[in-house]
């Protein structure tokens, strides 16, 4: 596929610059005449005059993905054709990665390929889930349909995502303040108030003498400390994303009691929702678990899904490897039993859902309402120490004029 550089006026006589990636010209020109543009030059580019751009767009958030899903299906109900509707979706869009993929597949589907197919081939911009709704739904002749869940599928994920961060930005950003409140105290303030106590020959307690000793070790040593945080930051992250790291943090996400109940109701409702959606567009189970698993943060759940999926292919019911995997709420697993009995499975499981997506509500609010008085003692703890570290020479000194 070649990049071709253009000139072209809209309607209103405005002159128009930009590239297209097509195999051919007469691509490029059908689809700039189908944009209600008149083309004045049209010229391939080559690595000397293809123009220079930086793409600065982050992968699709579930929110961008569910307007695309919601906006694909309200506008392909009304007549109008996939390859429009692409062309459409991607110049409305603000995320540089997705409008790039989606004229992508715009043009992969003009060449004859299946929708599904076509989303297939940027797999690092539309999920696997999204991708195979997408072909359940053209092999039922139900696109639409299958669109739309997945609408609400990203719609549910953006919700309980957005919770959690909400949950997680009071702490963040009061850790912030409390350390920069401390390094201000002890870079600026301290050595005021010691050079004071120096000229006076007072003896420092012992509190002082410590917070004194920190206040020079971060004066002579910050060119180390700096340096020595941002390589400890880097190597937390990079081993977080080895199999060890993913393991290891995993397991104390499913320790810690504050944050263990949100990390069990999120999967829970992650795991109920999407495998309801995949259910109702026809997907096989076996294939749909599988799916599934891939979806999961933590990986002791993806792995306890993986392990549930082999059972699965030998026969055995899907609650039997939830409930012995002792991972999920016994509500989980009680519920998929009923639901295998009675042969309403995605019922089920929607109700599941919806169910630990309240619960998952709850428990930010309960978290954030545990963390505030808990961040207020710790920032207190550290601002008495700092200001206890300060008065003990001045209450020393008193005491010592008050004897004489």
């Amino acid at each position: 596929m070649a990049t071709w550089g253009y000139v072209a006026v809209d309607k209103s006589g405005k002159e128009i610059k930009g590239s297209r990636d097509a195999d051919n010209r007469e691509q490029v020109t059908r689809d700039l005449k189908n944009q209600g543009l008149i083309v004045l030059e049209l010229n391939e580019q080559s690595m000397l005059t293809k123009d220079i751009s930086i793409d600065f767009g982050g992968k699709p958030t579930p929110r961008d993905l569910a307007v695309f899903c919601r906006q694909f299906a309200s506008i392909t109900r009304a007549g109008v054709t996939i390859i429009q509707t692409l062309n459409m979706l991607a110049e409305q869009t603000e995320n540089v990665k997705l409008q790039k993929a989606l004229y992508a597949v715009r043009a992969d589907v003009e060449k004859g390929e299946s929708f599904a197919d076509s989303l297939a081939q940027h797999d690092n911009v539309f999920p696997e889930l999204l991708i195979q709704m997408a072909r359940a739904g053209e092999a039922s002749g139900s696109l639409e349909t299958a669109m739309e869940r997945m609408a609400v599928q990203f719609e549910k994920s953006a919700k309980t995502q957005a919770l959690v961060k909400k949950a997680m930005i009071y702490p963040i950003v009061v850790a912030c303040v409390a350390v920069a409140v401390v390094i201000v105290m002890l870079v600026f303030v301290i050595p005021r108030y010691m050079d004071m106590f120096e000229e006076l020959g007072t003896e420092l307690p012992g509190i002082t003498k410590a917070v004194v000793a920190m206040s020079n070790f971060i004066q002579n040593y910050w060119y180390i400390i700096v340096p020595v945080i941002i390589a400890a930051v880097f190597a937390i992250r990079t081993f977080a994303k080895t199999n060890s790291g993913k393991h290891l943090f995993g397991k104390l996400a499913l320790k810690i009691p504050a944050i263990k109940n949100l990390v069990v109701k999120s999967a829970s409702s992650q795991m109920a929702r999407t495998l309801s959606t995949l259910l109702t567009a026809g997907v096989p189970l076996v294939e749909a678990v599988d799916i599934v698993a891939d979806t999961m943060g933590n990986i002791w759940f993806k792995e306890a899904l993986k392990a549930a999926v082999e059972q699965i292919m030998i026969g055995v019911p899907m609650s039997q490897p939830l409930q012995s995997c002792g991972l999920f709420p016994p509500m989980v697993y009680h519920m998929v039993r009923i639901g295998e009995e009675a042969g309403s499975t995605e019922d089920m499981l929607n109700k599941l859902a919806d169910y630990y997506e309240e619960e998952v509500e709850m428990a930010v609010q309960s978290l954030m309402a545990a963390m505030e008085p808990m961040i207020i003692i710790v920032l207190a703890c550290i601002v008495g120490v700092l200001i206890g570290a300060v008065m003990a020479p001045m209450v020393t000194m008193y005491a010592a004029l008050d004897n004489l």
